[in-house]
């Protein structure tokens, strides 16, 4: 089980990696949608690395929300509110398309949402090497 925790935390180094990139080389609409894009592909690796570390802990979720807030209890998880936030941009930019609210969801990501996965991420790997 362990294997599987490692693997999953290795496709969110990469899926951040390509997110980090993508956020700073952004300079028009189709880079920030592209933007977009990448985080709610980097969303999903990112709770389903923690459901499958809640599932190594013996604790099984049914989806995010209750991922994201099981985590946080457990310490696997800061800044459990800004994650929060992170499903419900990831909801919103995969079922409506609206110009503003992109634009706002793309701020988000680069002024908030980098930050807040790449500390867990690092809280992750400190758990799985430790």
């Amino acid at each position: 089980m362990i294997e599987e925790v490692k693997y999953s935390l290795e496709k969110l180094k990469k899926a951040f990696k390509r997110l980090d990139e993508a956020v700073k080389e952004a300079s028009d609409e189709l880079d920030r949608d592209g933007v977009i894009q990448r985080f709610e592909f980097t969303f999903e690796v990112f709770w389903k690395t923690i459901k499958i570390l809640l599932e190594y802990e013996g604790y099984r979720c049914a989806g995010p929300r209750s991922c994201l807030k099981e985590a946080a209890r457990r310490g696997f998880l800061q800044e459990a509110e800004v994650a929060l936030d992170m499903l419900e941009d990831r909801n919103r930019s995969s079922h409506i398309y609206d110009e503003a609210m992109a634009e706002e969801i793309f701020n988000r990501i680069k002024e908030v949402y980098v930050e807040v996965i790449g500390r867990n991420m690092k809280l992750f790997e400190t758990y799985v090497s430790g």
